[in-house]
């Protein structure tokens, strides 16, 4: 990917958000600020596996398939033809928001992107089940075996997205107003995988065909208004001299592709999904934030270098309220790992950084960054995203001073403690990026734009 300039940048119509580690970095946060300049926020990758918190006004919106640019009043929210949906989901995240008060008259979404069914999510969990099985049998069998669970968080992405390849048994969201060709479709779906879920432990009331069809037919009626073309409608605004922010749901080391395989998720997380996953090519952004805690978290399993263990981890845990905001599961917390950062801001093209929940390490005396892997008794700045070479990595840390103060009522780089000043000069000077904006808080106000 060729170098974006300055000048490029600043004079861009379309901007992207991307995850920098592994999910859960603060991306909504990013978006909705960055939104208030854009004519139109769009989703283009995952489901209703990611999970964005935002705090407007001292109340709090988790959200998961709708974008986050919905709390802007008058803006387009799309969910692009990447995006796999579970109707049942995006009808109870619509309905919560009318209830607050928040205007989703301008939620669009692709009539391309496919659909998450209930079989899809049955499939998830046995798969899921079945493999921790088969990781714990043969642990228990050889200490040196290679744990298999993935630690999906069973919303039936996977599933979804693999039907979407494999085609004939895959259903799209234009499918759901078409009631002759749906059940032709969940039929032969059903005739495919009841077998192979009925073999798996499958509940027989989770695969009634009847059930389906009526529930899917009842999502397409709600929904049918929203279901449109958006490739065109988001052409369409570029056109008309409007501006698009691009979400990206999860984080890069989540990425099918580029991430930490095959502890990963089922789609391209990066910047270089926007292209397939909207319709928009990625020529067209000249802007791209890369979002990154000011320290790590993961969630589910896989090799992540520089977990912490002890106390100092979970009080990390504790004031970063470090619980999936899908599914509620407490996370993985660890150091920054500034190797892992240096490797997704090179695959994505990042041109600014977003840091994140800087407060939160507020009141240690001493704070790690991870700056380089010992590899073989050697060290290096390069990040091998395979999973087995990942888990062989011995992280070399630069210790810094820790800063007293809590941050969260500055609103300037200078009125940060020296300390913490010179936490993000270490982050850019190793990431080669200049920051634009550091969170010190939840709130919309508790932010410092570069």
């Amino acid at each position: 990917m060729s170098p974006i300039t300055p000048e490029a940048a600043r004079q861009a119509r379309c901007s992207a958000v991307v995850g920098l580690q592994w999910g859960d970095e603060g991306k909504g946060k990013a978006v909705d600020l960055l939104a208030a300049e854009h004519d139109a926020v769009a989703r283009y990758n995952g489901g209703a596996n990611a999970g964005h918190s935002i705090q407007v006004g001292g109340e709090r919106y988790a959200l998961h398939l709708i974008p986050s640019g919905i709390l802007y009043k008058g803006k387009a929210a799309v969910i692009g033809n990447g995006v796999v949906v579970d109707p049942q989901k995006m009808i109870e995240e619509v309905d919560g928001l009318s209830k607050r008060g928040v205007d989703t008259s301008g939620l669009l979404v692709s009539s391309r992107a496919h659909v998450v069914m209930p079989y899809h999510k049955v499939e998830d969990a046995l798969r899921e089940e079945m493999l921790k099985k088969s990781s714990a049998a043969r642990r228990a069998g050889d200490a040196a075996a290679t744990v298999t669970e993935i630690g999906t968080t069973r919303r039936g992405i996977g599933p979804a997205y693999a039907d979407k390849v494999q085609r004939g048994t895959a259903i799209r969201m234009a499918d759901l107003r078409r009631p002759a060709m749906l059940e032709e479709k969940i039929g032969l779906a059903l005739d495919v995988k009841v077998p192979m879920l009925r073999g798996m432990g499958a509940p027989a009331g989770e695969l009634d065909q009847k059930r389906i069809l009526e529930q899917s037919l009842a999502a397409g009626e709600r929904l049918g208004p929203m279901i449109t073309d958006t490739t065109q409608k988001l052409h369409d605004i570029i056109k008309g001299g409007g501006r698009i922010l691009f979400e990206g749901a999860n984080g890069t080391l989540l990425d099918v592709d580029h991430g930490t395989y095959p502890f990963v998720t089922s789609s391209s997380t990066g910047s270089a999904g926007i292209g397939p996953g909207s319709g928009v090519p990625l020529t067209a952004v000249g802007r791209i934030t890369g979002v990154m805690k000011a320290y790590s978290t993961r969630v589910g399993a896989g090799p992540m270098p520089t977990e912490l263990f002890d106390e100092t981890g979970e009080r990390i845990r504790q004031r970063g309220r470090e619980f999936g905001t899908t599914t509620g599961r407490p996370r993985r917390v660890g150091w920054l790992d500034l190797v892992a950062v240096k490797y997704t801001v090179m695959i994505n093209g990042v041109t600014g950084l977003a840091i994140t929940l800087l407060d939160v390490l507020s009141g240690f005396d001493t704070l790690r960054i991870c700056t380089g892997y010992r590899i073989d008794g050697e060290v290096t700045d390069r990040f091998p995203p395979d999973a087995v070479d990942l888990a062989a990595v011995e992280p070399v840390y630069q210790d810094v001073p820790g800063f007293g103060a809590e941050i969260g009522g500055c609103r300037s780089i200078a009125e940060l403690p020296k300390e913490a000043r010179g936490y993000l000069d270490l982050i850019t000077q190793t990431v080669g990026v200049k920051i634009d904006l550091v969170s010190v808080g939840p709130g919309r106000e508790q932010t410092i734009m570069g």
